[in-house]
């Protein structure tokens, strides 16, 4: 696929999806904003874990040598 057509995809698709967020934040049923929010925090967890155990496992490897 073209580069450019990539990119313009990619910024429609994050259009999308702020819309989305942003016409249904506190409707009742459709409430895509709070399921986001939870995601990115439920995420952010994993990151600061995933980062703790890669330096830990680089701390280790650096042990060895």
């Amino acid at each position: 696929m073209n580069k450019w057509i990539e990119i313009l995809v990619g910024l429609l698709v994050i259009l999308l999806g702020v819309l989305l967020w942003a016409t249904t934040l506190g409707i009742g049923f459709w409430d895509f904003g709070t399921a986001a929010w939870e995601l990115v925090k439920g995420g952010a967890v994993w990151v600061i874990l995933l980062i703790g155990f890669v330096l830990l496992v680089l701390g280790i490897s650096d042990l060895k040598e």
